[in-house]
């Protein structure tokens, strides 16, 4: 395990390697699971104030599901969270003629109409972070469908934290990530 302030890091976070390859899973993070993607406090008053500017990248079906339930609901075990629709796939989901499903926030941000990327929850996958009181715990979250990401991890030689580089330098600043990296490479050498 690794500390460095009051995050708890999971050895799994720079000793397993990933690489999400779309073309193997199709995006399938975005639909399968129990609940949507977990939401920070933060990003409830970010997805009010962007969602008018993000609706004309969504489904339909996304759009009638944030309209009748909100833009964002309540997960008993992960707080507030994206709706989903028909218990699957992300409200903000989006499918593109490839059938692989994508995000219409991350697709809005790309063209330069919103400064948000996508849930950090989202951004930092397959990292899962707890929040306990007084550390927060970063983990490696295993998911099958995930296989063919570890597989061309492992191929490519690229460790979970340095595939999330830009997410958890997102989350936590890039003086964090120099740290982590740092240990990381130490480790990798004795």
């Amino acid at each position: 395990m690794i500390v460095i302030d009051d995050k708890y890091i999971s050895d799994d976070v720079v000793e397993k390697n990933f690489v999400c390859n779309l073309n193997a899973c199709k995006g399938a993070c975005c639909v399968a699971g129990d609940c949507g993607a977990p939401l920070e406090e933060a990003e409830l008053k970010v997805l009010k104030k962007i969602y008018p500017k993000i609706k004309p990248y969504l489904r339909e079906e996304g759009i009638k599901e944030i309209e009748k339930t909100g833009l964002h609901t309540w997960d008993d075990e992960h707080g507030h969270v994206t709706p989903i629709v028909n218990g699957a796939i992300c409200a903000y989901a989006t499918i593109n003629e490839a059938g692989h499903v994508g995000c219409g926030i991350e697709k809005a941000y790309n063209d330069g109409v919103v400064d948000y990327k996508k849930p950090i929850s989202c951004h930092l996958y397959p990292i899962r972070i707890t929040k306990y009181e007084s550390f927060e715990a970063v983990n490696y979250d295993k998911w099958s469908i995930c296989k063919p990401a570890c597989k061309l991890g492992n191929e490519l030689k690229v460790p979970v934290y340095k595939f999330l580089k830009e997410a958890i330098t997102r989350k936590y600043g890039a003086e964090f990530y120099q740290v982590l990296d740092k240990i990381a490479t130490k480790q990798h050498l004795d």
